[in-house]
């Protein structure tokens, strides 16, 4: 039987000094060729207006396989599942980022009224709502700075990033951010640590939601 039970209120976003002194206390500035002026300086220029909106670094400087050791759920370090080798090579797709190594992204929603939904699904109801898909950088960057918005039961897919084959095919794996049990070739060490795994874009799954945005702005 799937879970009925009511996802909590998402945890709202840590301003945005917050958010830059997390990423600097974590070295991400380093990982991205910035300095931790840059990224406080941006943080500033950005000003009240951007005050709800995730601070994001664009991931042509910060890959995703470098975000998830950085993430953590219940203690544990995120990581990525051993058959998703080519993470860094999910790009945007149909999705616009402003120029820079930062940028915000605004009004970010979990997507759970779309639990159980492929994405093949959910991407044109987004459209439709004005709204563009996460991407998985993006939504590992809210779960570093927002732990709790992963929830069991209740956690998301970031179909924004996808992969092409070079036949020029889609692949039909999607990223997707969740919890892992700690099975299989997770290892019981890694039960309740964030998982960036995939899920196949025909697929419906209950405990996946289609995390979303309403946009995307340099700081000014």
């Amino acid at each position: 039987m799937p879970d009925t039970t009511p996802p909590p209120p998402l945890p709202p976003l840590p301003s945005l000094a917050v958010q830059a002194d997390r990423l600097i206390d974590l070295g991400v500035p380093e990982l991205a060729g910035l300095t931790a002026d840059e990224v406080r300086s941006f943080a500033t220029e950005a000003g009240d207006a951007a005050e709800g909106s995730l601070l994001a670094v664009h991931p042509g400087a910060l890959p995703a396989s470098a975000l998830a050791p950085l993430l953590r759920h219940a203690g544990r370090p995120g990581f990525v599942v051993t058959d998703m080798p080519d993470v860094d090579l999910f790009a945007p797709t149909a999705v616009e980022l402003p120029d820079g190594p930062l940028y915000l992204v605004g009004d970010v929603d979990r997507g759970d009224r779309m639990s159980n939904w492929s994405p093949d699904e959910a991407l044109p109801a987004l459209t439709a709502e004005g709204r563009t898909p996460l991407l998985l950088t993006e939504g590992m960057h809210w779960v570093l700075q927002t732990p709790d918005v992963l929830v069991r039961n209740h956690c998301f897919m970031t179909i924004g990033s996808r992969l092409r084959k070079a036949n020029g095919t889609w692949d039909a794996r999607t990223p997707a951010i969740w919890i892992s049990n700690g099975t299989g070739r997770d290892g019981r060490e890694r039960r309740d640590a964030p998982k960036i795994g995939w899920c196949w874009w025909n697929n419906r799954h209950t405990w996946l939601g289609f995390a979303s945005t309403a946009g995307r702005h340099p700081a000014a």
